[in-house]
């Protein structure tokens, strides 16, 4: 699992929901993201001057480090994104689309899809907090909606489809290693559509090495269903080349998320496997699909 804990607030700090998924590995670098789900404010942030809005970011700066240093987690990196100038427009145009003030921040490994973490994140609110708004006053997530929530965040409906179709997809999986060792295929992974790993084959690599891997991985970008990208990393220091495969077959969350799966390949960094990626997605695919 790769999104250890989640937390629901009210932009006004009050603590509605917290649920902790899995204790964080020690030593490891982990995102703490933020999804805002709460009112288009009025305020033109331009209409502050200099001093204004480096007081507000003294306050934060400092806010943030005596908050982190109390709870034992130590910020390395903050990452701010301003908006362009036609982004506030447009949020301008979705006034209302939010009902309350809801915040929803989770903690997670650093190579999760930002994009698919949000999706996820969004659902959770469309089915289990939209209707409890306003927070500080709403009745408490029952234990079979925490259920659910955690079932998203942990990709439990992909699991089960991976466990139910285990025996063939290992067959599978051998198979094109033996047929591609000589070509430098080390490992297959099977990962969600955040890019959780899910089950891994091969004998070089366990699902942990594969964490380690991903780690060391840089910014992956949008891939469309069916194409792939290359990345490198490396393991105990040696380099591995990293293709990441997104299919277009995966499961559906609550009739409304679909999250098609990815399939990595580990290779010599010297490897070249031409459409060898379009061979496994389609083998794969035809098990899960």
């Amino acid at each position: 699992m790769t999104i250890y804990e989640l937390s629901i607030i009210s932009t006004t700090g009050f603590p509605y929901f917290n649920t902790l998924i899995k204790p964080i590995p020690e030593g490891v670098k982990i995102f703490l993201r933020f999804f805002d789900f709460s009112k288009e404010m009025s305020i033109v942030q331009d209409q502050l001057d200099m001093n204004s809005k480096f007081d507000l970011t003294a306050g934060l700066i400092s806010a943030l480090f005596e908050f982190a240093r109390n709870i034992d987690k130590k910020i390395e990196v903050l990452e701010f994104k301003p908006k362009k100038e036609k982004e506030i427009h447009k949020d301008f145009k979705k006034k209302g689309k939010y009902q309350g003030d809801v915040l929803i921040t989770t903690q997670t490994e650093s190579f999760l899809l930002h994009k698919s973490v949000r999706e996820k994140t969004k659902l959770i609110y469309t089915n289990f907090i939209n209707s409890k708004i306003p927070l500080d006053s709403a009745e408490v997530i029952y234990e079979n909606e925490e259920n659910k929530i955690i079932d998203i965040l942990t990709d439990s409906k992909a699991r089960k489809k991976i466990s139910k179709h285990r025996n063939d997809i290992k067959r599978i999986a051998n198979d094109f290693l033996s047929e591609m060792k000589d070509y430098g295929l080390w490992g297959i992974c099977i990962t969600s559509f955040d890019l959780s790993p899910l089950v891994t084959f091969g004998r070089k690599y366990s699902l942990e090495n594969v964490y380690e891997i991903l780690r060391h991985i840089g910014y992956i970008p949008e891939i469309v269903p069916l194409e792939w990208i290359y990345r490198q990393s490396f393991f105990s220091d040696e380099q591995i080349q990293v293709c990441i495969v997104k299919s277009n077959v995966g499961p559906t969350i609550e009739n409304i998320l679909f999250e098609p799966y990815f399939y990595l390949l580990f290779a010599d960094p010297q490897s070249y496997f031409g459409e060898f990626p379009a061979k496994l997605t389609s083998s794969f695919s035809t098990i899960l699909g």
